[in-house]
């Protein structure tokens, strides 16, 4: 990595573009569905669902959300990105084709 030699750093610069674009390929970025996400967040604070009740409103509420049944509204959107601390962009699903031509 101290190589003064322009070949040497051009191969290291080759190197890891090519490791770079293998990760990629093989392990490609995806946005996490929204239960994955929450239940991340719910891991990394020590919450358990019922924890999540005064955020999304009921008990069945926050099992729909879990399982992916239902969407979150907006007030559950404030609640979660003011209690954890998130940008809202996480917990909003993105448009659809058919929603983006209406």
């Amino acid at each position: 990595m101290n190589a003064s030699d322009p070949a040497d750093q051009a191969r290291m610069v080759a190197q890891a573009c090519l490791a770079e674009a293998y990760e990629r390929s093989r392990w490609p970025c995806r946005v996490p569905s929204l239960p994955d996400l929450l239940t991340y967040l719910m891991d990394q604070h020590g919450l358990r669902r019922t924890d999540l009740i005064p955020l999304l409103g009921t008990a069945s509420r926050v099992s729909e959300v879990l399982t992916g049944k239902r969407e979150l509204s907006m007030t559950m959107v404030r609640k979660l990105r003011q209690r954890f601390h998130i940008p809202a962009d996480l917990l909003i699903p993105p448009l659809r084709s058919s929603e983006i031509a209406a």
